[in-house]
């Protein structure tokens, strides 16, 4: 049963006792910016009736979609005046109905982008299933659907409404909002107002140099990483979980070594942890009470010849943040290295792809029960024999079904158009269209964009490390909201200087990177980040900002110093800033430095502060209130970071929208689990210029995330891509599917298994023994490779049993 619970908790009780706690501050703090007259809609109160034949008030439109019953009537019992407006739903399989501002240059009101708007209005309302509607007519695209904001509770008697608009996006013009009736029962509204926010705050001072105001600043810290980490978790607690296993070391592994550490930013110190088994290219995700679940890892390194390539551990650990430990879990029911990771809206984890015990590719899914802390039975989890791939990027929709985005590691893409959806429920697999150059995803980055509550994703990059051709500037972007998604183009990745081992320049033509880091922000923005040209080698040295608002990037940031290609990771930090761990190159070295990046908008000035926040422990569909020191124009939970080879599927931004009372705000949480998965947020308030709070951490959870097999109604989801074309054919249950052993990239004939040799060099190096010898050498590969039986690629011309 597809998880769709909408379950309204209602205002907390604590928020009582929030008039004594504030009362102080309230006296001395700046007062927030404020809305004010005059109301820009037209006959607010539904008193001018419509024109001759109309059954609707003038400058109101029946409104709604979906299989339901209802009915519209203006009725006399009214908040002010002679009338109001009564919408009522008998029977409801899914949809809404409401009111709606009529979408039309008379009627809908003006707006300007980059300001933000008060609506209100009163009601009384028999049904929890009510929400404030806000569609915006673009000046290209036309009227569309922007967002829901509020869920206002149950009333008898009439009550205010109020929230806050998010900033308007550029290109609009006009918006038209309504309260929508998406469960069965009566709604009556009267007397809406929508009112300007004070005027624009004055642009920051900058409290930097002018390039790190405009670009932001990277530093390299002291302390070093002391383990080859090829995962990062940021952990409940603001530390961060670093994970090597044996750090693709196979001495490390033949010596039964396996590391982890913990970093503490508050003092910058590493702390090494016991880790049980080799980790090293395991999934991982972060559980709803914020241990983090581990699942296989890696059982074997191939063979020295390549006739057997890596295989997957069964064996599954949990991490416990407060005793920096781990525990085993009941195993998975095959081996699975690299494997995907999601979490669900009732906390249980799904698993995907990888590769078996055997080096064969895994085509059973595994589904970890959050209720019972086990894996459970592959006859209880529903099953495809579809195979995934390796870290295939499996992200939540709000409906509960899972994207493909199409981006993973090594190889091509799935079968198709190299991205679909995927229904549990119904166990079916649909391919979603225009995903360019879907077998170049190879570790390429996607990101659920902020908000999430808009259901867009964006791929970027990728390469190919079979053919190994320059890796790609491809951006592309999907809106899961339209009724049959489909990727379209966005703009190519911005270049910067490419390292290829003669030193530095500038990439040219169509060259972008793979091994890419993107990594969401509390100001809305996407950082996109490291990379290289080719497979584990080429360091691009570029950063930018993609910002979806307008679907552009800013180019030209403050790069990273350091090389971040295979196995490196970059991942936001409760203070803001961004930490980047990792760089394992082909020539079988690390780099343990660990560079932070302060964005430019750590460099406007004082931060807001949350200086009180009622209650951590959040419920869904709650009003949770907050102080702040400071007027703020947006608050939102951002999920920390589990990242790993380009890949955080669960990362992802989620905004609470706001009701302001001078330094009080009230936030609406969500009541739709699939949006933000139970478990431990970063809470950041962020001012009009983009500057953010440090975070807070906030827990998310409640009844509404464990009663999966309660069906109550749906969030509203407009259509929400009901119709992404007919579904695929799953395979014939199988027990496996062939995978060759050199999936990896490397031709294990030279040197040692952590030394990887390309299967395919770069298009532009010649195929001669002197052209590949040079290449390695400019590399930094050992200068004598053993040659472990054959020579494929004739690097041992005098046949002294070593290349080159």
């Amino acid at each position: 049963m597809r998880l769709t619970i909408r379950r309204r908790a209602g205002r907390r009780a604590a928020l009582l006792a929030v008039g004594a706690l504030t009362a102080g501050l309230l006296l001395t703090a700046p007062q927030q910016a404020t809305a004010g007259p005059p109301n820009l809609l037209s006959n607010p109160g539904f008193e001018t009736a419509g024109s001759a034949g109309s059954d609707m008030p003038s400058c109101w439109s029946r409104s709604g979609w979906g299989d339901n019953d209802f009915t519209f009537a203006t009725v006399a019992d009214a908040h002010s005046g002679t009338k109001a407006m009564k919408v009522s739903l008998t029977r409801r399989v899914d949809g809404d109905r409401k009111a709606l501002v009529t979408e039309n240059t008379t009627c809908a009101p003006a707006v300007t982008p980059g300001r933000q708007y008060d609506l209100s209005a009163w009601y009384k309302s028999n049904t929890p299933d009510v929400s404030v509607t806000v569609f915006r007519r673009d000046t290209t695209a036309g009227w569309q659907y922007w967002t829901d904001l509020q869920n206002p509770p149950v009333t008898a008697a009439w009550a205010r409404t109020e929230v806050r608009t998010p900033v308007v996006p550029p290109n609009t013009d006009k918006i038209a909002w309504g309260l929508s009736v998406y469960g069965v029962g009566t709604l009556t509204t009267d007397d809406y107002a929508l009112e300007e926010v004070g005027a624009a705050p004055p642009l920051p001072a900058c409290s930097g140099t002018a390039e790190e105001c405009a670009k932001g600043r990277w530093q390299v810290i002291p302390a070093q990483n002391p383990v080859r980490s090829m995962h990062a978790v940021v952990l409940k607690n603001g530390k961060v979980l670093l994970i090597a296993g044996s750090g693709n070391d196979i001495d490390q592994f033949n010596a039964g070594t396996f590391t982890s550490a913990v970093y503490d930013p508050a003092n910058g110190s590493f702390r090494t942890i016991p880790t049980p088994v080799d980790m090293f290219c395991a999934g991982h995700v972060q559980l709803a009470d914020g241990r983090v679940l581990v699942m296989s890892g890696n059982k074997g390194y191939p063979s020295a010849d390549g006739s057997i390539g890596y295989q997957g551990l069964k064996e599954s650990y949990t991490f416990d943040p407060a005793t920096e430990t781990y525990t085993r879990t009941n195993d998975m029911n095959g081996g699975h290295w690299y494997p995907s990771a999601t979490v669900l809206g009732n906390g249980d984890v799904i698993s995907f792809g990888g590769l078996k015990e055997d080096s064969t590719g895994n085509v059973t899914a595994e589904k970890f029960s959050a209720a019972q802390n086990k894996w459970l039975p592959m006859n209880e989890v529903n099953q495809t024999w579809s195979y995934w791939g390796l870290y295939p990027s499996m992200i939540l929709m709000q409906d509960g079904r899972l994207f493909y985005s199409g981006s993973h590691t090594f190889g091509n893409g799935t079968p198709g158009t190299g991205a679909s959806i995927y229904d549990y429920d119904a166990n079916t697999v649909t391919d979603v269209p225009g995903l360019r150059n879907k077998d170049e995803r190879d570790e390429s980055a996607s990101v659920l964009l902020p908000p999430a509550q808009d259901q867009r994703v964006l791929t970027i990059g990728g390469g190919n490390n079979e053919r190994n051709p320059a890796a790609n500037r491809l951006t592309d972007i999907i809106d899961l909201k339209q009724p049959s998604p489909g990727y379209t183009a966005g703009p190519p990745i911005p270049q910067g200087l490419v390292d290829q081992g003669q030193g530095k320049r500038p990439q040219t033509g169509d060259e972008g990177k793979m091994f890419v880091s993107a990594v969401l922000l509390p100001d809305g923005k996407v950082l996109e980040t490291g990379g290289g040209l080719h497979d584990r080698a080429d360091p691009v040295f570029e950063a930018s900002f993609f910002d979806p608002s307008t679907n552009t990037y800013q180019a030209g940031l403050a790069t990273d110093p350091i090389p971040r290609t295979y196995h490196s990771a970059s991942f936001l930090m409760p203070d803001g800033r961004v930490m980047s761990v990792g760089d394992n190159p082909g020539n079988g070295t690390y780099n343990h430095n660990v560079s932070l990046y302060s964005p430019p908008y750590l460099f406007k000035g004082a931060r807001p502060q949350i200086t009180s926040v009622i209650d951590t422990q959040w419920v869904y569909g709650d009003t949770q209130r907050i102080t702040v020191n400071r007027p703020i124009a947006k608050a939102e939970l951002i999920r920390p970071a589990a990242v790993t080879h380009s890949s955080d599927p669960n990362q992802r931004f989620v905004d609470l929208p706001m009701t302001v009372d001078g330094n009080n705000i009230d936030l609406n949480v969500t009541s739709n689990p699939n949006l933000a998965p139970p478990g431990w947020y970063m809470l950041f308030a962020v001012d009009a210029n983009g500057v953010p709070s440090i975070a807070t951490w906030v827990h998310l959870g409640g009844p509404s995330a464990l009663a999966a097999a309660q069906e109550q109604p749906s969030a509203h989801e407009h259509a929400f891509a009901d119709r992404p074309g007919p579904a695929k054919k799953n395979p014939a249950k199988r027990d496996s599917a062939p995978v060759a052993p050199g999936v990896a990239g490397c031709d294990r004939h030279y040197g040692t298994v952590n030394v990887c040799v390309p299967t395919r060099f770069p298009a532009e190096v010649k195929g001669t023994t002197k052209a590949r010898c040079d290449w390695l050498a400019a590399h930094t590969y050992p200068k004598r490779l053993k040659v472990n039986g054959s020579d494929p690629l004739r690097l041992d011309p005098d046949r002294d049993g070593y290349a080159c």
